[in-house]
């Protein structure tokens, strides 16, 4: 089975896939699925734009509202998690994940699904200390501070992660797990990235939650980007296991951005993807665990008196699957749910968040809830239901009806820029190190670089699901418009270019 692994996508999907196309002619090899770890951005429209965390300058289509409108379709089954450049409105519909477009699969908040006999686990968005023990709270239409707030990770959905005990082969990853840079050629990463040297030294690089992960489920894997550079690791575990680690760039010419690993046949059974009965199972029972309060609240542990430990056992996995019935991800399970891009359509209002089938049917079938749901719940608000297109004749503009159910960026990559690149077979991913088309640019932008955010006390939430489905003034959802700039890059004194 051949992946190909893209860095930070940005949005710019029809490069991506022409250079796909490049490597696969010029190798002759068929790629199977395409991994991307973060800054997706799957915006469907002006709306979706203007959910997303980037400056005015990067503020731009790019391609992707082309394969949700049905004009292209993606040549590739194409799996991917968030980052901190997301049209965060549209995967907030989708919190367990699901297709944003035909062929293409977000991961969710955090998930396992199986592609053949292979386990791909992931987390999206980025790890920030001061909200990682909060609530699910965000909703749209977002202020200046949820806007960011709402792709930072959160250790309920970590605490999740950690009770996968099956094997994960493949784990993704937005920011480098913390630590990462001890295992790989550091002095060649500061060599090129100077800035990044007092983070670094202090072990403040990286992310926490993601750094317990590795050592917990020591994948065979783990893909990631966030930091616009090449980096590639070997973690080595007890027992002589290992992890390969590979960090990517993001689409530029001339940049690492994009890599293709081949991973054994023993792992293509029927390369279709599937729901994995273990993890469906561990949202099922930590369900009740779930808060949408702005506060801190702590998840269980070992030393309290409160059940901790919710792996699934046999049965409760062989219940997942009679439950679901068909464990493929039916690709028919897509719903357009907003109206498709139109270049000249005027700017309309923030509006409530749209329902998405998908989401629907899951939490239904599991018996959990939607985070957006009961956040909105407690604000006595509603979701909108989703909007289909309809179209009674060729000239007339097209309509949208409701149902009830079902930046500017530099040139990317161009297929003859894509020859200067290797293909990555089997276990040779520190061979990366060698490749001749580094980087020259170690820039700064005022987007990148941090600014410190003032916190004031922060309430300590004691959690119960009770309380959820519960209104009162003191813990109500703020909306409150911030002043405050938050920079979602590691600290440094210089910043990245072209964010």
């Amino acid at each position: 089975m051949k992946i190909a692994v893209e860095g930070c996508a940005h949005g710019e999907l029809e490069k991506i896939y022409e250079c796909i196309e490049t490597l696969q002619v010029r190798e002759h090899i068929k790629v199977d699925l395409l991994i991307c770890c973060g800054d997706f951005q799957s915006v469907r429209n002006g709306e979706d734009m203007r959910a997303m965390a980037v400056p005015d300058k990067y503020q731009h289509m790019c391609t992707f509202h082309k394969y949700y409108s049905g004009e292209l379709r993606a040549p590739i089954l194409t799996l991917f998690i968030g980052g901190n450049h997301e049209a965060s409105n549209y995967l907030q519909e989708l919190p367990y994940g699901g297709w944003v477009a035909p062929n293409i699969y977000y991961l969710g908040r955090a998930g396992v699904v199986q592609f053949g006999n292979l386990r791909i686990g992931g987390m999206s968005g980025i790890y920030k200390g001061h909200d990682y023990l909060q609530g699910l709270w965000e909703s749209p239409p977002y202020s200046q501070n949820s806007l960011r707030s709402v792709y930072h990770v959160r250790a309920f959905d970590v605490f999740r992660l950690t009770q996968v005990k099956d094997k994960v082969h493949i784990m993704l990853s937005h920011d480098w797990p913390r630590g990462i840079t001890d295992y790989g050629n550091k002095e060649n990463l500061l060599k090129r990235k100077p800035f990044l040297r007092e983070d670094v030294e202090a072990n403040q690089l990286g992310s926490v939650p993601a750094e317990r992960l590795l050592h917990l489920l020591k994948p065979e894997y783990w893909f990631a980007a966030h930091l616009h550079c090449q980096f590639a690791a070997i973690v080595n575990h007890e027992e002589g296991k290992e992890t390969k680690f590979l960090a990517l760039d993001k689409c530029l010419p001339k940049r690492r951005h994009l890599q293709i690993v081949e991973v054994p046949s023993e792992y293509d059974g029927d390369k279709m993807l599937k729901h994995d009965a273990e993890w469906l199972a561990i949202l099922k029972n930590t369900n009740h665990l779930l808060t949408v309060k702005n506060v801190d609240c702590h998840m269980p542990g070992p030393g309290g008196n409160e059940k901790y430990i919710f792996t699934p056992t046999k049965e409760e996995k062989e219940a997942i699957i009679h439950i679901m019935g068909d464990m493929t991800i039916s690709e028919e399970s897509f719903v357009r749910t907003a109206p498709v891009y139109k270049p000249n359509a005027p700017k309309r209002p923030p509006t409530d968040p749209i329902t998405n089938p998908q989401t629907v049917t899951l939490c239904e079938k599991l018996g959990i809830d939607d985070p957006l749901q009961v956040v909105l719940a407690r604000s006595g608000r509603k979701m909108r239901q989703p909007y289909v297109e309809s179209v009674k004749s060729p000239s007339p503009p097209k309509t949208f009806t409701p149902i009830k159910t079902k930046m500017s960026l530099p040139a990317p990559v161009t297929p003859s820029e894509c020859d200067s690149m290797e293909v990555l077979q089997g276990n040779s991913i520190l061979s990366l190190e060698n490749t001749s088309f580094l980087s020259e640019s170690a820039c700064s932008s005022t987007a990148d670089c941090p600014t410190p955010m003032s916190e004031g006390p922060k309430k300590t939430f004691k959690r119960r699901n009770l309380a959820l489905y519960t209104s009162d003034a003191d813990d109500s959802v703020s909306t409150t418009s911030s002043s405050l700039v938050e920079s979602d890059s590691p600290r440094s004194s210089k910043c990245f270019k072209d964010n």
